[in-house]
């Protein structure tokens, strides 16, 4: 350690290690608080230090370092909540295995499906798997929104017909919205 001159502050640096030994404790409690979780409350409170040591120069100039390091804490915590809704939505999106009868419905539905005709096909997989309105599939296809409404129908009365016992996944009537 350096050895410092009298009426000289010391350098950012012991500074920074005064304040993070001082202030550990309360804001590791205050992490805790916000996440339940001692471990990813120290998490939180390394990484609010890592962001806090990057602008030290200017911050240790502030009247309140502990308020502005309580602040960086919960928004550090408020950061690792959003990752943690992205991962969580990811991991939605992941492919689970087939349960019985899946693969034998997702087939019979690709086969029905096949036997439509074209335009019809293209009616029925905009509406009911594109969740599109009635206008939209019609701006879509170049067709009017009477045509896309009775293409649905007849094409979800053919379904219904070559589907079996899967007819019931098919909705019930066609709506008009």
């Amino acid at each position: 350690m350096r050895s410092l001159r009298k009426g000289t502050s010391p350098e950012p640096q012991e500074e920074f290690r005064a304040f993070v030994t001082g202030s550990q404790g309360h804001l590791r409690r205050s992490a805790y608080v916000l996440c339940g979780d001692w471990h990813l409350a120290e998490d939180l409170v390394q990484t609010a230090y890592q962001r806090i040591f990057r602008s030290w120069q200017r911050i240790r100039l502030v009247d309140m370092p502990d308020a502005y390091a309580r602040r960086v804490v919960y928004r550090c915590y408020l950061d690792s909540r959003k990752w943690q809704r992205e991962a969580a939505s990811i991991e939605a999106l992941v492919d689970r295995p087939a349960q019985e009868g899946d693969a034998a419905m997702r087939l019979t539905i690709l086969a029905a499906l096949a036997e439509l005709a074209p335009r019809t096909r293209a009616v029925v997989a905009l509406r009911y798997w594109e969740d599109q309105s009635v206008e939209q599939t019609a701006a879509a296809l170049g067709m009017s929104p009477g045509t896309v409404k009775s293409m649905s129908a007849r094409g979800l009365a053919q379904l219904r017909g070559r589907l079996g016992d899967f007819a019931s996944l098919l909705p019930d009537s066609v709506e008009t919205r």
